[in-house]
C-alpha cells in the first residue's frame, strides 16, 4: 500500500497541517467541572501506566509534571524505567521533526506530544514530539525528536539527555563548511566525555556532502566509548529511516526480512531532490521503501527483574566499559548463550565461536599434558581484541567478549573484568 509522499520529497518542504473535524462548543458545566476521580488507592491509579512516562491526558497527549527543570526530569525517568528507544537529533538543521512526520504518516501513527508542566503550578516548561511504531513481536518502539518546544536552556538540556539515554541516537548534519565542523561537533562531544551517556550507538546522518563528516565522526568517538557510524549522503527522509532501521535491526540481531503489507513511502515525484541525483542512484530512490517491523523492546518490567540477576548485572557492566563492542555469557558444553549486551557480533555467533574456540584451546592444553582448567584467552585480530574467560562461581559458563582496539587498552580492560568478579559476591537481594 503506497501513501502520498511524506513531507513533500525532501527535507527542505513544508509538513502539512492535519485537517481535523470541528469540534462542537462544550457543555458550559463540562467546561468548567473538575477533572477529578476517586481512586481506591495509589496503585490504582498508577497500575496502567506506571512504568511509562507521564500519563495519557487526551488523544496523542502525555502530560508528565516535574519540580525540577526539564531535562534533570527526563533523566531520573529514564534511570527509573530504563526504556529504549530512538532520539533522532538536529545539528545546523531542522529536519528531525519532518522525518518524525514521515514516519508517523507512513505507519498510519500520530504524531504524539508529551508535555512538561510544572508541578503545583501547571505551566508548560516543555513540549517534546514522539512516535510510536509496532514492532515485529507486539511491543512498541519510541522515537523522540530531539528539537522541543521549549526555551533555550532546557531545549539545550533536553536534547542531551534524549540522545545521552537513547538506545541508538540519530543525528541529521546540515550544510556545514569543512573549517567549522570541528567547532560544530565540539559541544556534542564534550557532552559524550561529561557524561552520563549510557549510549553507545550514535548513527550520523548528513543532509549534505558526506565527506568530511566520516572523519570527524570517528573524532566524535575517541575517548568516549561511543560507536560513531556515518552513513552516504540521504536526500529524503525515507532514505534517512531506511539507514536507521537497518541500523536497528542490526544492532538487535533481528532478521531484515520484510514480512506483512508494511506501509512504504511513495516515490519521489519528478522534480523532486532525487530527479537531480544520478541516474543509478535515484533509480535505486524511486523504488517503494518498507518500514520494516522493527525488533521487540523488552518490557521494563523484565528488564528490571533481570538487574537483580548477577549474571546479568555483570554483562551490562562489562558492555559499558570503554571499548566494548559485545560480549556474551554462554554455556561451553553446548554452545547456547545465557545473557548477551552489545550491538554485532549477536549473542548466538559470540556463544558458537566462543565455544569452539574454548574447545580447540582446550584440546591443546590436554594433548602437551598442561592441564584441563578452562582457558583464559585474549586474542588480537585487525581491529578487535577477543577475550575469553570462565565465570566465577559459575561452573561450565564462559564470557566471551569483542572490544575495539581502537578505543579498548587491552590491560586495562582485562584488569576491569578481573575486578567485576566482585559482583558474584555480593548478597542476593
Amino acid at each position: 500500500m503506497t501513501i502520498p509522499t511524506i513531507a513533500g520529497s525532501s527535507w527542505n518542504s513544508s509538513i502539512p497541517a492535519e485537517s481535523e473535524p470541528p469540534t462542537p462548543a462544550p457543555d458550559a458545566w463540562q467546561a468548567t467541572r473538575a477533572q477529578t476521580q476517586l481512586v481506591r488507592d495509589e496503585d490504582d491509579y498508577l497500575a496502567t501506566e506506571q512504568r511509562d512516562i507521564g500519563r495519557l491526558v487526551g488523544d496523542n497527549l502525555r502530560e508528565l509534571f516535574v519540580s525540577c527543570d526539564p531535562g534533570p526530569a527526563m533523566q531520573q525517568q529514564f534511570e527509573h524505567l530504563h526504556p529504549e528507544f530512538i532520539a533522532v537529533h538536529d545539528i545546523a538543521t531542522h529536519a528531525s521533526r519532518k522525518l518524525l512526520a514521515g514516519v508517523a504518516a507512513a505507519s498510519k501513527k500520530a504524531v504524539q506530544k508529551l508535555v512538561i508542566r510544572r508541578q503545583g503550578y501547571g505551566n508548560t516548561l516543555a513540549t517534546i514530539e514522539f512516535v510510536e511504531l509496532p514492532t515485529a513481536e507486539g511491543g512498541v518502539l519510541r522515537i523522540y525528536a530531539t528539537e522541543a518546544d521549549a526555551d533555550t536552556v532546557s531545549r539545550r538540556a533536553l536534547a542531551t539527555t534524549l540522545l545521552a539515554f537513547s538506545t541508538l541516537g540519530v543525528i541529521l548534519v546540515g550544510d556545514v563548511p569543512l573549517h567549522a565542523m570541528a567547532a560544530t561537533l565540539k559541544p556534542l562531544h564534550d557532552d559524550m566525555r561529561a557524561g552520563p551517556w549510557p549510549n553507545r550507538q550514535l548513527l550520523m546522518l548528513p543532509l549534505s556532502a558526506a565527506n568530511a563528516l566520516v572523519t570527524h565522526g570517528v573524532e566524535l568517538s575517541r575517548g568516549t566509548g561511543v560507536n560513531v557510524r556515518t552513513t552516504p549522503q540521504v536526500t529524503r527522509p525515507a532514505d534517512a529511516w531506511n539507514f536507521i532501521s537497518s541500523t536497528w535491526t542490526r544492532l538487535h540481531g533481528e532478521s531484515t526480512s520484510r514480512t506483512g503489507s508494511a506501509p512504504v513511502y511513495q516515490t519521489t515525484r519528478p522534480g523532486g531532490i532525487g530527479s537531480n541525483m544520478p541516474a543509478t542512484t535515484a533509480s535505486r530512490s524511486a523504488e517503494p521503501l518498507p518500514l520494516r517491523p522493527m525488533p521487540s523492546v523488552s518490557g521494563a518490567a523484565s528488564r528490571s527483574e533481570q538487574a537483580q540477576d548477577p549474571l546479568s548485572r555483570y554483562v551490562h557492566q562489562l558492555s559499558e566499559l570503554t571499548g566494548m563492542v559485545s560480549c556474551c555469557v554462554f554455556e561451553v558444553a553446548t554452545g547456547r548463550e545465557i545473557v548477551h549486551a552489545g550491538a554485532s557480533p549477536g549473542a548466538a555467533a559470540l556463544a558458537e565461536h566462543g565455544s569452539e574456540l574454548l574447545a580447540a584451546m582446550l584440546s591443546t592444553s590436554r594433548t602437551l599434558g598442561l592441564g584441563h582448567a578452562l582457558p583464559d584467552a585474549a586474542i588480537t585480530l585487525g581491529a578487535h581484541h577477543l577475550l575469553l574467560r570462565a565465570v566465577p562461581k559459575h561452573p561450565g559458563f564462559a564470557l566471551h567478549a569483542v572490544l575495539d582496539k581502537t578505543h579498548a587498552n587491552l590491560t586495562l580492560a582485562r584488569l576491569q573484568i578481573l575486578r567485576m568478579d566482585a559482583i558474584f559476591d555480593e548478597p542476593a537481594g
